[in-house]
């Protein structure tokens, strides 16, 4: 008896081992090895375990490390309020027994759904009051205040206060609701920008050009032919081979920052990982049934022969998502905004599309000349959203419209028809303190 059931653990201890020693080192498809769904942030890959767990044994330094390699620059961007080197202070070290703050995995855990919020946070609603409860002494704005509300929209963001300073908050105070002059921040011009990026001259493959016409005739309009780009220089490879289909690999070998940014946000990041792009189908927002099989990619956005931003800005978006903030878009303000804009009646740098909320243009530093480019991470700031007040609301409307505005969860649900339900009194609370 003893020696069947010796037999039969072995047996069983093999096909198992086996398994999942298969799963880890031969499959692609490693989804017996979750020991969780990973939250929202990451779920795209979870499958590309290394990603995060650069090493079997590294525990949290490892994690950290992770966490560090992708998301520094943005912290660095946010002025991080709450920096790792203030946790590491020794003078600090009593802040760190409810949670430690020092890793950011002690609040963003991945793979216990049960306890994470739909952020991927794990933090529970009295975090702030623990280094911060004699707030409500030195504040008599915060006497009432109940302790779970610190991050309330409007308030306090543990990253990224940019946006709710209290200089900040006193210097944008008297701005009325719409700016006389709302204007958008255009981008340089695409032949601006192509200058820099020209390629290495390739074999023209006119033949394809004679077997292509109207894609040829499209093409001849395009940014791609201002900057002197032709056919060679997206479907050929580095061995002069014709490629028929080009994939994000040509895009960057002339759009290097563009593709950076796309591969930081949702649309891209498995891109990143050398997966398969993301379909809708594979996400937990709501998309249009005939969107649902599409692989993102930069063609999922920008028509490769007609380089029409109109479209990428726009139509792109609204061809997929099926949310109630995408939907009310063309009756909205901002809708109405752009199709005026499209229809000649406006300048186009007073037009509100899509991508000049989500994909805003911020000015960066190219071979030492400063150009505006716009920003391929859709996602960069939607979490918090008042990450959008310094870049894009305030373009065209009052700091306290803005902060009242997205923290409308109604108005953000009908594309900001209307003006914001409810009051956030940050800025008052600064008067109020500068005054006495």
């Amino acid at each position: 008896m003893k020696k069947l059931i010796w037999g039969t653990w072995l047996i069983v201890t093999t096909c198992l081992a086996s398994y999942y020693g298969y799963t880890l080192f031969k499959a692609d498809n490693k989804e017996a090895l979750l020991i969780g769904d990973a939250s929202h942030g990451h779920f795209q890959i979870e499958m590309a375990c290394t990603a995060c767990h650069t090493s079997a044994f590294g525990g949290t330094e490892s994690l950290q490390e992770s966490c560090v390699n992708c998301h520094a620059e943005e912290l660095e961007e946010a002025h991080d309020s709450h920096p790792q080197k203030k946790f590491t202070d020794p003078r600090n070290a009593s802040q760190l027994e409810t949670i430690d703050a020092r890793y950011c995995v002690s609040c963003h855990t991945e793979h216990q759904k049960e306890q994470t919020n739909p952020m991927g946070l794990t933090l529970p609603k009295d975090y702030c009051f623990h280094c911060h409860q004699d707030i409500g002494e030195e504040r008599d704005s915060h006497k009432n205040l109940t302790f779970d509300s610190c991050a309330s929209a409007g308030c306090h963001n543990y990253h990224d206060n940019r946006a709710l300073y209290e200089d900040f908050l006193l210097e944008n105070h008297q701005d009325s609701w719409v700016k006389q002059v709302a204007k958008i921040t255009e981008a340089n011009a695409a032949s601006t920008l192509a200058a820099q990026f020209i390629p290495t001259p390739l074999p023209p493959f006119a033949e394809k050009k004679e077997e292509h016409p109207d894609i040829h005739k499209d093409w001849s309009s395009s940014a791609h032919a201002s900057g002197n780009v032709d056919c060679a220089g997206c479907h050929s490879t580095d061995q002069l081979q014709w490629i028929e289909k080009p994939g994000i690999e040509q895009c960057q070998t002339c759009h290097m920052n563009e593709v950076e940014g796309y591969q930081a946000g949702k649309h891209g990041m498995r891109l990143a990982l050398n997966m398969a792009g993301i379909s809708p189908a594979e996400s937990s927002l709501p998309f249009k049934e005939q969107s649902l099989v599409l692989q993102q990619s930069c063609n999922s956005c920008h028509e490769p022969h007609t380089s029409n931003t109109q479209f990428a800005s726009k139509e792109a978006c609204l061809g997929c998502h099926n949310d109630q903030h995408s939907l009310a878009f063309e009756a909205s303000p901002h809708g109405q905004l752009l199709n005026n804009a499209i229809a000649g009646r406006l300048p186009a740098n007073e037009a509100v599309s899509c991508a000049t909320c989500h994909m805003p243009r911020q000015e960066k530093n190219h071979h030492g000349t400063k150009v505006i480019e716009v920003n391929h991470n859709q996602n960069h700031n939607l979490r918090p959203n008042e990450k959008m007040i310094r870049p894009v609301c305030m373009q065209c409307h009052s700091l306290g419209f803005s902060i009242d505005a997205l923290a409308d969860e109604q108005l953000i649900n009908n594309n900001f028809t209307g003006k914001p339900s409810a009051h956030i009194p940050s800025i008052d609370w600064a008067i109020r303190r500068s005054e006495n």
